[in-house]
């Protein structure tokens, strides 16, 4: 896709975890597919994600073990039990796993013990073309993939162990001796073999989804957090690009100071990446990081963009965010790189939320890229506040209802103080069609797909109408990530409505709607 077009585009943004299905978690499966007619009938162009990475700790993918690896939660079993290497699941299995959130603790380990049936039905009863499909596979992501199913193996032995960091495993394993990694090879190629084989699905499946999407005119916007874990491959087989200390640990670690969210700030925990190390090979390990997310989306929302102009540097010691300080980063330098990769051409959206500065910005609109305005934070100030419409001043951007950090809309509309609902209930409705807590995220939505945005998202609890309850994440909370919907909650008004305004601001074809026979203003605020 290119970002340097004009077209106007409307999408939603919705895991795949949070989607119907029978097996504990939304995943690549007959759901998925049936999303993406959804999304077409409505009228959506885009299919927003947040990262398709394995969970880490509080079931975020903003703190995976892998930031190349597919989450193994998210391999459909469907496409298994049809190639007759996994029988289906029975009844008793499935009347344990509820339907209306993720239980992790229940569901992972379950979907686990099954893509182990199916690796071993696998290596019993593929084909040769499918064996040769794998191969292929492994050699052509042999440049991340050796050292993620690796880790994944030693990981398993010393989980059992009851040890979570790597930088506490044997020295000759955290230190990456050859003698000690291929003993471990060969210790533990079974494991090595079995991880190889689920990302194999992930990405297979994944594929096929978005070839899917790309014929009905869906085009899939992923999520790249800007750091990484820790504990995780990436910083375990890159440890020169991090600064860690002689033992493998953080010496610093990534956060945000006091804001909208947390009077405390948000101690992230993430490794800090040592810049001047990473600038000395031309960001290569970026560059691989950046299109290897492009095979799995079109567009790429990046997380804190104000990172690669200055990052927030917390010492490793304080438990909270407070008394970090600001240092910066080599921005400029890194995505004149990524450009070049590229051929010039960013497909990249920059999550430029929290403290922006005037280095965030130049970064930001030095290359084009388009930044982000949340329209629920536009109604605690006044009419000057930057994300409200009427004050956007290009339409090189994305405007949301809320991301997935905020609360949904009517989940807003509850909690908002006297003042900010009376603003926005003059700003979005008018005498003749007024604003309230019953039809607010229809005039989000509506005011959103009107602005001069060039895309303009909301969350599918928005088009839903569904209150806080079905909130997705609390920004500096554990545990959060496992809203879900039901088809039965769906209905056909919700496609209906954004269909109608999608082609009312020139974000879906007119001609497809005969909007004669619907009154544009049809129950809308």
């Amino acid at each position: 896709m290119s970002l340097a077009s004009t077209e106007r585009l409307a999408g939603v943004l919705l895991h795949p975890t949070s989607l119907p299905g029978p097996h504990g978690c939304g995943d690549f499966g007959p759901a998925a597919y049936h999303y993406i007619d959804w999304l077409a009938t409505a009228g959506q162009r885009l299919w927003q994600v947040l990262p398709l990475t394995p969970v880490g700790p509080g079931n975020s993918a903003y703190a995976s073990v892998s930031a190349f690896a597919g989450s193994p939660l998210l391999v459909a079993l469907e496409p298994l039990v049809e190639r007759g290497w996994l029988a289906s699941p029975s009844a008793e299995e499935l009347a344990v796993l509820p339907h209306d959130r993720v239980d992790f603790d229940r569901v992972a380990p379950w979907r686990m013990s099954q893509l182990r049936a199916a690796e071993a039905g696998f290596r019993a009863k593929a084909t040769t073309t499918e064996r040769a499909a794998f191969t292929a596979f492994c050699d052509a992501q042999s440049h991340w993939l050796a050292d993620y199913t690796l880790f994944m193996a030693i990981d398993e032995q010393y989980r059992a162990e009851q040890c979570w960091a790597w930088a506490r495993w044997a020295p000759g394993l955290a230190m990456r001796e050859p003698s000690a990694l291929a003993a471990a090879r060969q210790k533990h190629a079974a494991e090595i073999d079995f991880h190889a084989f689920v990302q194999w699905c992930f990405f297979t499946q994944w594929r096929a989804l978005m070839d899917y999407a790309h014929g009905k005119g869906v085009q899939i916007v992923g999520d790249l957090p800007i750091f990484v874990a820790h504990h995780s491959a990436d910083c375990w087989a890159n440890r020169h690009l991090f600064l860690l200390d002689a033992a493998g640990e953080p010496q610093v670690v990534a956060g945000v100071p006091p804001d909208f969210f947390s009077a405390t700030g948000q101690r992230w925990g993430n490794p800090l990446y040592d810049w001047e190390a990473m600038a000395k090979d031309g960001f290569a390990w970026w560059i691989a990081r950046v299109k290897h997310e492009m095979t799995r989306g079109d567009l790429v929302r990046i997380d804190h963009f104000r990172g690669f102009a200055g990052y927030w540097e917390i010492p490793a010691s304080c438990p909270t965010a407070i008394d970090g300080r600001w240092v910066p980063a080599p921005g400029q330098a890194l995505f004149e790189a990524l450009s070049r990769a590229f051929d010039g051409e960013l497909p990249v959206i920059a999550e430029d939320l929290g403290v922006i500065t005037p280095d965030v910005e130049a970064l930001r609109d030095g290359f084009g890229l388009p930044g982000m305005k949340i329209l629920q934070f536009g109604f605690g100030g006044d009419g000057a506040h930057e994300f409200l419409p009427h004050n956007f001043k290009s339409a090189n951007c994305c405007v949301y209802t809320g991301t997935h950090d905020n609360d949904t809309a009517r989940g807003w509309w509850y909690g908002a103080t006297e003042r900010e609902r009376g603003y926005a209930a003059a700003y979005l409705g008018t005498e003749s069609a007024p604003v309230d807590e019953h039809n607010v995220h229809w005039a989000m939505i509506r005011t959103c797909w009107a602005s001069i945005a060039r895309i303009a998202v909301c969350q599918m609890q928005d088009a839903l109408g569904l209150d806080g309850h079905a909130r997705m994440n609390v920004p500096g909370q554990m545990g959060h990530w496992t809203w879900r919907f039901q088809w039965s909650q769906v209905g056909p008004e919700p496609a209906e409505h954004l269909m109608r305004l999608s082609a009312t601001y020139g974000r879906a074809p007119i001609e497809r709607l005969g909007l004669a026979a619907y009154p544009v203003d049809r129950q809308l605020p």
